[in-house]
């Protein structure tokens, strides 16, 4: 029994011992080992935008022609309709929309039956009022002779002259009425009263048409005029013979006006005066075609930017210049406005001549942005 009791003292013993020094060796590793740093912290990298050639525009004076805007239809200096003079069935309306017509040309002509039986009979009653004369003509030269040889009295004869004086106001009666049936006859044939073009058939033969009805409208594609509508206080600026450069629908070049004249008067309701431009016929130029532009009034030098360069996404206008190369926003006034060789220009102050400013293209940038300008391969 006691040696029993010896051999679990032992065990108990030695397992205490290598419990001891199991956690000796672990807690000398951990000594050994050094604590982990942490790990630096990278630093940041500067921001460079990379500009390409067309990316900035210098501040440069530029030569502006300050303007008005302007905007109207462009229509025909010489129009026409073409109306029936008299009613009846149109017939040999053989022309349509866009034949060339010259003035004088016959364009239709309306069934002339009944007029020309109603010239007929005006004819024929001018013939017979004119024997009526020629009686009353013989009859008062006949009593003239007895009067002088004392056969009839002055009382006979004055008769003879009352009735030849109606016979004659009868005949001319006949042949007024003549020339009014010749004259509706004429009307039932249609003729061009200018030199153009159809641009509107708006009846077809075989159609009853009556007084005024209309049949062929013609324009003249050799001058436009464009009515513009201005405000009176910019109307008192304009003078006749300014000139404007106006975008055509439909045109591939810009076409110049002339300010032809200026209405005295304003339209009621909305106070504006109207301004009447003069265009030369150019290929592409339609009737009824929108144009819009400037009509220039005088001209001015001027430190000028393209106008999307001005950015305006804060309470003051402003833009974008590079300065030792950086970006930097400077505020700005502007002023003028001009479309130089196709882009509208405006006039500013507040940046000095030769500064590179951030063209529109390029958005915005935040103030302090490094740049730098491409180099060219």
């Amino acid at each position: 029994m006691k040696k029993r009791t010896l051999w679990i003292v032992g065990g108990l013993l030695a397992a205490a011992l290598l419990a001891a020094g199991l956690r000796w060796q672990s807690q000398r590793a951990g000594q050994a080992t050094p604590p982990t740093a942490p790990a630096p912290a990278t630093a940041p990298r500067s921001v460079v935008m990379e500009l390409g050639p067309k990316d900035t525009v210098s501040v440069q004076t530029t030569q502006l022609q300050v303007g008005l805007p302007v905007s109207g239809t462009l229509k025909a200096a010489q129009t026409a309709l073409v109306k029936a003079r008299v009613a009846g069935e149109l017939m040999d309306l053989v022309v349509r929309e866009g034949d060339t017509v010259q003035t004088g040309q016959v364009l239709a002509r309306i069934d002339p039956t009944e007029y020309l039986a109603r010239w007929r009979q005006a004819q024929q009653q001018a013939d017979a009022a004119k024997a009526q004369l020629n009686i009353a003509q013989k009859q008062f030269d006949n009593n003239e002779a007895l009067v002088r040889q004392g056969f009839i009295s002055q009382t006979a004869l004055q008769t003879s002259l009352m009735s030849l004086q109606g016979a004659q106001a009868s005949y001319q009666a006949a042949l007024s009425g003549a020339d009014v049936a010749r004259k509706a006859l004429d009307d039932a044939t249609l003729k061009a009263p200018i030199n153009g073009q159809v641009s509107q058939r708006l009846a077809q033969p075989g159609e009853r048409l009556a007084i005024d009805a209309r049949v062929l409208e013609i324009v003249n594609l050799g001058r436009f005029e464009v009515e513009v509508a201005l405000p009176a206080q910019d109307a008192g600026l304009v003078r006749t013979g300014m000139r404007a450069q106006l975008n055509v629908e439909g045109a591939t070049q810009a076409v110049t006006a002339t300010v032809l004249r200026v209405n005295p008067s304003t339209q009621i309701g909305s106070r504006s005066v109207l301004v009447y431009l003069g265009v030369l016929g150019a290929p592409g130029l339609r009737h009824g075609a929108f144009a819009q532009g400037q009509l220039g009034t005088r001209s001015l030098q001027a430190l000028a930017v393209p106008l999307g360069s001005v950015r305006t996404d804060k309470p003051a206008p402003y833009v974008q210049i590079i300065d030792g190369g950086q970006v930097r926003h400077v505020q700005v006034q502007t002023g003028a406005r001009s479309e130089v060789e196709g882009e509208m220009w405006v006039a500013v102050s507040g940046v000095p001549e030769g500064a590179q400013v951030l063209a529109a293209s390029v958005g915005a940038v935040r103030e302090g942005v490094q740049v730098k300008t491409a180099v060219a391969r």
